[in-house]
């Protein structure tokens, strides 16, 4: 079963698309009116198809000094009620943090997209997981987090790119596309939608006080008592944002062994779930879509009846956290790490399918 995505109907196109200018095409068909980026590897196809086609749409392009600059940027646009957006990858989000932490302490909606490459420090443009802690930890200072989205396919990149400027605007709180270079470069079939999704008055916007009383937006308290309630009043959305969690379940029902992956790498485990469901294993997948919020629930409602959990990553050892921190006590959780640099096969991943089958 998965939590869908929701569609929008009447599709005007179907098209080979790659993943970069999938995003671009989403952000275009949510609205988005401002982009501020710097470039970089391998996300640059997205402020290359957006300077052409955004000042086309009414909207601004602006490539901006540095990626600190573009965090703060889209900060000041995104405080209008406008939709803005900016893009980047691994090392250039680090330096977007402190803006992030300002735009969720400020409760600023906003996309935040990120293409990662391999790291830690310059690293390389080869695909890699291990943004996971960054991105679902906050990343910056203070006690916030971020939603984040994490697509598997070029028409994944697409909806859900539409989908993270809706919950961005649902919970005034930024929001990430949390990608990688396989799913960046590679070209896919993929539909575009006709029409933009409706967008709701937004009256904490600050768009002028003529006729009303002036608004602010700050992240600074510092009355006796205020810091606490506020951060009490987030940490209170942070918790509401589970009834929009999204995952997919493929072949859990009779599941002995159920493996948990996302993004790329989880089509890869679905291919080898397949060839071992051939030879009479009772193997399926756990795919959570929302990185934060972590379908927890799931997971611990699938652990009452399955004890065996394998976690595949392209990294050495993240997301597993939360599979062990979601299972319920008795449950077992193995887990295979692929740092940057390669990319397990489908006949690897079969093996160790197989290795952990249970007995």
């Amino acid at each position: 079963m998965t939590k869908n995505i929701e569609k929008v109907e009447d599709s005007i196109e179907r098209d080979l698309v790659k993943g970069n200018e999938a995003i671009a095409m989403g952000a275009l068909d949510a609205g988005l009116m401002f982009y501020f980026g710097y470039p970089i590897t391998p996300q640059n196809d997205i402020p290359e198809y957006l300077s052409y086609h955004l000042p086309r749409v009414g909207g601004s392009f602006i490539q901006a000094e540095s990626e600190i600059a573009s965090i703060n940027m889209v900060l000041g646009a995104a405080a209008t009620g406008k939709r803005a957006m900016t893009s980047s990858s691994s090392p250039g989000i680090s330096l977007k943090q402190e803006g992030i932490s300002y735009m969720a302490g400020s409760e600023i909606p906003g996309v935040i997209v990120n293409i990662s490459r391999s790291g830690p420090g310059l690293g390389g443009i080869s695909p890699s997981q291990g943004d996971y802690f960054q991105a679902t930890r906050g990343g910056g200072h203070g006690d916030y987090r971020v939603l984040v989205l994490a697509p598997n396919s070029v028409q994944e990149m697409y909806d859900l790119t539409i989908l993270a400027f809706d919950l961005a605007d649902k919970y005034r709180n930024p929001a990430m596309i949390l990608g990688d270079s396989i799913l960046a470069q590679m070209k896919e079939p993929m539909t575009r939608h006709k029409k933009i999704p409706p967008q709701t008055e937004k009256e904490w916007a600050l768009t002028g006080a003529e006729g009303r009383e002036p608004q602010l937006l700050k992240s600074l308290y510092l009355a006796e008592g205020e810091l606490t309630e506020h951060n009490w009043k987030l940490k209170e959305k942070y918790d509401s944002m589970a009834e929009d969690v999204r995952f997919e379940d493929y072949l859990t029902d009779d599941a002995k062994l159920i493996v948990c992956a996302y993004g790329s790498v989880s089509r890869i485990v679905r291919t080898s779930i397949d060839r071992v469901r051939e030879k009479g294993m009772k193997v399926g997948l756990l795919r959570p879509i929302t990185l934060f919020p972590f379908p927890n629930d799931r997971l611990r409602e699938l652990s009452k009846k399955v004890k065996n959990f394998f976690v595949v990553e392209l990294s050495t050892g993240q997301m597993v956290e939360d599979v062990r921190l979601s299972v319920v006590g008795d449950a077992n959780v193995d887990f295979f790490g692929n740092p940057p640099g390669s990319i397990p096969s489908p006949a690897q991943l079969t093996e160790l399918i197989e290795k952990y089958y249970p007995g």
